[in-house]
């Protein structure tokens, strides 16, 4: 159904093609094999925990290329002891791709801190010929305008996504759906 029939038939004979960190983030995360039930206590290290327990599948979810490096990565900074939830390495960018996993929305100061953790990893882990850090957050809300302002002038490596314990169901898959395409008709 596609108008660029020859685009997809090259999508469909390669797979993905990752040549930039865009092209590894997702906008939605679904974590649904952690099988967390709702209502649940959630803390940032409970999720962090399930996903190391999880890690196959963890990594499934992230897509092409990811590998483990650890987690409650130690960074001292100004002799003060700094950790990022979980890095990995992507092999097809040669990067370190740093993970911080919030549970509630999102806060520039978030932000900033993870703009930190990049710089550290970008002069002092980095080797020859890695390119430089990229920086996830994973957050169950996520404010858009306040991540564009938090983001103003940092690296475009760095970003924001949401992640969800399960996919929608069938009604807020459709509200979606609809919402989606109001946004395209007011856009046009």
């Amino acid at each position: 159904m596609s108008k660029d029939k020859e685009a997809v038939m090259q999508l469909a004979r390669q797979g993905q093609i990752i040549e930039t960190p865009e092209d590894i983030i997702k906008q939605i995360y679904i974590f649904e094999f952690l099988k967390i039930h709702i209502p649940h206590q959630l803390t940032e290290s409970n999720v962090e925990t399930r996903l190391i327990d999880n890690l196959q599948m963890f990594l499934l979810e992230l897509g092409k290329g990811f590998t483990f490096v650890g987690r409650q990565y130690r960074m001292m900074i100004d002799n003060t002891a700094h950790f990022v939830d979980m890095v990995f390495y992507h092999r097809i960018l040669r990067c370190f791709v740093l993970i911080d996993l919030k549970i509630n929305s999102v806060k520039s100061n978030d932000i900033g801190q993870m703009n930190t953790y990049m710089g550290y990893f970008a002069m002092e882990e980095n080797g020859e010929g890695d390119n430089p850090p990229i920086g996830i957050i994973l957050t169950k809300e996520k404010n858009e305008f306040l991540v564009e302002y938090a983001t103003y002038g940092m690296s475009s490596q760095l970003f924001v996504s949401k992640y969800q314990l399960y996919l929608p169901d069938r009604e807020e898959l459709r509200k979606i759906i609809d919402h989606h395409c109001l946004v395209q008709e007011v856009a046009e």
